[in-house]
């Protein structure tokens, strides 16, 4: 099971989607978020209503 994640780094503010094992934590990357229109897209394409932001 996997869980859809957006990491946002401390430093620099870049921030990834993509999805987190729940079992080992493994993170895939799926894409860069830019602005709220990429979130969104990362949302819209996947079925997601709303991802969780780790830092």
């Amino acid at each position: 099971m996997q869980d859809a994640v957006i990491k946002s780094s401390i430093c620099t503010g870049e921030m990834v989607a993509g999805f987190k094992n729940k079992s080992d934590g493994h993170f895939t990357e799926v894409m860069v978020i830019r602005n709220k229109e990429d979130e969104e897209y990362f949302k819209n394409s996947f079925g997601l209503d709303e991802v969780k932001k780790e830092y």
